[in-house]
């Protein structure tokens, strides 16, 4: 209840969200270096998120916001870090599907909950995409499919990580269509991506954002989106659902935002929600996103707040269907 009455006091001080950046700027300034703390790997989407804010606020504030990786069990060591932080806005998460929705169905023992986080803003949303090695001998997905039902358990993909999208959109697909595979998880996309270019593992869904200067350059096949509609980057490439009956309910869609420890200044969290925005309203900013296949997701730190509780509840079906219960080590 303490909770809910604070982030209802929080909501009334956050309201006039649409003040000039220039007002914003002067309510707020760190106190020292911040941090933007990785739960993930160098060169995913969630690391490119990370990057490109801080050198917004460097270029705004001219104080450094320096950005530390820090991948492992599915993202949930980083988040549980930020989680544990003091409240002064210096120490921000930037965070993905994974460690911020699906990990709370998906791990027994986790050692932060919700109301440990005050959400900042979403960046940046988009699907992931089911990617092949060259080598695999399916261009299509029910290929795939009668590829992987002829040989079970043979061929083996790769994943961001325990409890990451990537790992739960593979496999979701192989429970709808009745097939084996063997994951191979890696503390993020960008070192399972490396591996599936090099041929060690045969597929995987990765984030589009980060997966498309591969599918275009011919390095691996794409195969289908994840999403329900087509993605405009890459608009004769179907969906998973229509590919086959089987996987007509198939849709997943990832997300990138930041989070900061609960109970930090009103004041604080405002400025850094508004530069967030404000670095999203940038054409060079949309006009990248549109190249990795993904759009912009700003959202008042009240917006983000539900999404996240929203996501949650949508995987812990998923989750509760797979039949997968983990515990951190």
């Amino acid at each position: 209840m303490a909770i809910t009455t604070r982030r209802t006091a929080l909501a009334a001080t956050l309201a006039p969200l649409t003040l000039p950046r220039g007002a914003a700027a002067q309510a707020w300034r760190p106190a020292g270096q911040m941090r933007l703390l990785v739960n993930a790997a160098p060169g995913g989407t969630t690391d490119i998120m990370a990057r490109m804010l801080s050198a917004h606020l460097q270029q705004r504030w001219g104080a450094a916001v320096v950005v530390e990786n820090k991948g492992g069990g599915g993202g949930t060591i980083a988040t549980a870090e930020i989680a544990r932080a003091a409240p002064d806005m210096l120490n921000l998460l930037t965070t993905n599907i994974g460690p911020s929705s699906i990990a709370f169905s998906l791990f027994r023992n986790l050692p932060y909950r919700p109301e440990s986080f005050q959400p900042v803003s979403n960046m940046i949303r988009g699907p992931n995409v089911l990617v092949v090695h060259p080598s695999v001998p399916a261009t299509t997905v029910p290929e795939l499919v009668a590829l992987l039902r002829r040989e079970p358990g043979k061929l083996t993909y790769g994943t961001a990580g325990v409890g990451q999208s990537p790992h739960l959109s593979a496999a979701w697909f192989l429970q709808l269509v009745n097939a084996q595979a063997v994951p191979s998880h890696y503390r993020g996309s960008a070192p399972a991506m490396l591996d599936l270019l090099a041929g060690n593992i045969q597929f995987m869904f990765d984030n589009l954002s980060t997966a498309i200067p591969h599918v275009r350059g011919g390095r691996v096949r794409a195969l289908a989106v994840t999403s329900a509609e087509r993605n405009p980057a890459l608009p004769d490439l179907p969906t998973v659902r229509e590919t086959m009956p089987e996987l007509a309910e198939y849709e997943v869609n990832t997300w990138f935002g930041i989070l900061a420890p609960a109970g930090v200044p009103a004041d604080a969290l405002r400025t850094v929600n508004l530069e967030i925005k404000a670095l999203l309203e940038m054409p060079s900013t949309i006009a990248r996103f549109a190249e990795m296949g993904g759009m912009p997701a700003y959202g008042t730190p009240e917006e983000f707040d539900a999404f996240i509780r929203s996501e949650i509840a949508k995987w812990a079906v998923v989750v509760r269907r797979e039949g997968v219960q983990l515990d951190i080590n």
